[in-house]
């Protein structure tokens, strides 16, 4: 009876202290923001309180910094009677002192309207100015707590994260991550002094009555130094070329993890008044599809590979031209080569020896192949209005060969960037596809966490396909991007170039505006990096190896540097784990490395 009596005891003092615990982990963690708005009420006019969960990048070591979250300040405002009572002219001088850009026209205007009770000067005052004009103790001079949402790094990744606005009285997530998270980044204010099991049933309810997410911050992939990289890079290149845009993207083709998207012009979320053209809110990586021209190369190839019909060495006539249907394909100089290997028109970048290639496949087999890469077809990324490219002309069972032939090297069907990397990672990850992915953790406001997992997508083709064509690749940097100026002794890195025709106003192509291309993954055989860079319509260059080669070439010793990749070429300038009597060996990551010596290209590939 005694034992019972203490045993009651003790769970009632254990289920009190609990309670205890979580009142005061609410009082001090979960409400602290509330009721600080609380104390500041001296200072606050009758509002909503604004609240909003937090965007995250993810550093190289794993630990998190803010890309998007609340900043407090003030609303300044005026009451115009007193204003102008007490001298408007000398109370706007002593706010310029601190706020130069303030528009003295309007605010004496402002300050003349007799009888208005509240006149708004300026929103988004920094606590520091604000706490300055307060210590003034203007006459008519009011100002107002606010909390805003806030970019720390400016335009930083801003085509990824997107911004806030209004649409309608509705005020909400409008582009990038802002819009695809908006259900789990947004706050009900109505309930922001709800107690601790009010909040947790509300949740519960939002969740499995109203079909809503969580309330929560989410975590993006997004490297803020690797970010901050590439977008240097890309300003560096629309200045240089008067490019209309020029985007990139880095992707771990293993994970899907993107480390890096960036547009330049871009925008800074933190002043979207001050854009004038709102096409910058649109991400082009993912909303618009493009011709890409010869990057397609590698994947017409490594169907072909994977059918059996070809290998790298497999020859043929290269004539210079080719007529289907009545229609004459050329390769970009117009010269024929003759008799020359597969691994040559790679390297050369000959129309003529993929039309060859898809002839081999034949239409039924090509289209159906560039289906299972994904093209023509959503990747699923999380961001709003992703576009679909266009295959439909290749898609059986249109069966017409000039338009199938065209499409070997990348004309005739449009696709996006991010279509682009999501085929690509098949050839980067022996042959099977990975889902490209912005978000990978979501915390939710409950104390709960989310991990999103990485998606593999399907397998397009058989591993020793997608080693022919990484071969295939890595030769074209070691021995033909330049004439192998840039090839590095200590790593292996797979690329192919585009050029491409740009169709302008629905009249075919416009004459002297085309699209710069180019991708490569490192290292080639174990990749951590698949790099995607285009540029729209430059000025006063031919070809994408004159624009976006050494761009390429400067942002892969970043990532080598910065992400400290290990070599995987021996001192002797074999493959790792190779030796010098075999045609490939088994590296020490488990993938196959092939000696590191030209492939026979053929005598004529000059």
């Amino acid at each position: 009876m005694l034992k019972s009596r203490i045993r009651l005891i003790s769970l009632a003092i254990i289920a009190f202290s609990l309670l205890l615990f979580v009142k005061l982990y609410i009082l001090q963690i979960v409400k602290t923001d509330d009721f600080r708005q609380r104390a500041d009420r001296q200072y606050q006019k009758p509002s909503t309180d604004f609240n909003r969960g937090t965007i995250f990048f993810t550093q190289k070591d794993g630990t998190e910094i803010s890309a998007a979250s609340l900043k407090t300040g003030f609303i300044l405002a005026m009451k115009p009677d007193l204003v102008k009572a007490g001298n408007a002219e000398e109370i706007y001088n002593k706010i310029a002192t601190l706020i130069p850009d303030l528009d003295r026209t309007d605010f004496i205007t402002k300050a003349n309207k007799t009888g208005d009770p509240y006149e708004e000067i300026r929103k988004k005052i920094d606590q520091e100015v604000g706490d300055k004009i307060i210590a003034m103790k203007l006459p008519g001079i009011t100002l107002y707590q606010d909390k805003w949402r806030y970019y720390p790094g400016g335009s930083l990744a801003s085509n990824v994260l997107g911004f806030m606005g209004y649409k309608g009285n509705d005020f909400a997530g409008r582009y990038g991550l802002e819009r695809t998270y908006d259900d789990v980044l947004s706050r009900n204010q109505s309930d922001a002094y709800a107690n601790f099991f009010v909040e947790t049933f509300s949740n519960i309810k939002k969740t499995v009555i109203d079909g809503k997410s969580l309330e929560g911050d989410i975590v993006t992939t997004i490297e803020p130094k690797t970010q901050a990289y590439v977008e240097d890079m890309i300003t560096k290149i629309n200045r240089q070329y008067s490019s209309e845009r020029t985007g990139v993207i880095v992707m771990n083709p293993q994970t899907g993890d993107i480390y890096a998207m960036g547009l330049n012009p871009s925008f800074d979320p933190n002043n979207i008044s001050e854009v004038k053209d709102t096409a910058l809110f649109r991400n082009d990586l993912v909303e618009s599809a493009y011709e890409m021209g010869s990057i397609m190369k590698p994947l017409t190839m490594s169907a072909g590979v994977d059918l059996g019909k070809v290998t790298s060495q497999t020859t043929y006539n290269d004539t210079g031209s080719a007529t289907f249907n009545n229609k004459t394909i050329s390769n970009f100089d117009k010269k024929g080569r003759g008799m020359i290997t597969l691994q040559c028109a790679l390297a050369k970048s000959l129309n003529t020896g993929f039309a060859y290639v898809e002839q081999k496949i034949g239409n039924a087999n090509f289209g159906n192949y560039f289906v299972k890469y994904g093209l023509g077809d959503k990747t699923g990324i999380d961001l709003p209005n992703e576009a679909s490219g266009l295959i439909s002309n290749i898609k059986p069972p249109r069966n017409i060969d000039i338009e199938y032939v065209t499409a070997s090297f990348g004309q005739g069907i449009s696709v996006t960037p991010i279509e682009t990397l999501h085929a690509f990672s098949a050839i980067a990850n022996g042959g099977v596809m990975v889902k490209p992915r912005l978000v990978k953790e979501i915390n939710y406001k409950i104390g709960t966490s989310k991990k999103i997992p990485v998606q593999m997508d399907a397998r397009v083709t058989k591993e020793d396909s997608a080693l022919e064509v990484v071969n295939m690749m890595v030769n074209n940097f070691d021995t033909s991007l330049k004439n192998g100026l840039y090839k590095n002794p200590n790593y292996t890195i797979a690329v192919k170039t585009g050029t491409a025709q740009v169709v302008r106003g629905g009249k075919g192509y416009a004459d002297n505006i085309y699209l710069h291309s180019f991708i490569g993954f490192l290292p080639a055989y174990n990749p951590q990096f698949l790099v995607f860079i285009y540029t729209v319509n430059p000025k006063g260059v031919s070809y994408s190896s004159d624009t976006l080669a050494i761009p390429f070439i400067d942002l892969t010793k970043f990532l080598i540097s910065y992400y400290q990749v290990a070599p995987d070429r021996s001192s002797d300038g074999l493959g790792v784990g190779s030796t010098a009597t075999g045609t490939a060996s088994i590296s020490s990551t488990g993938r196959v490395a092939p000696l590191n010596k030209p492939a026979p290209n053929g005598k004529n590939c000059i």
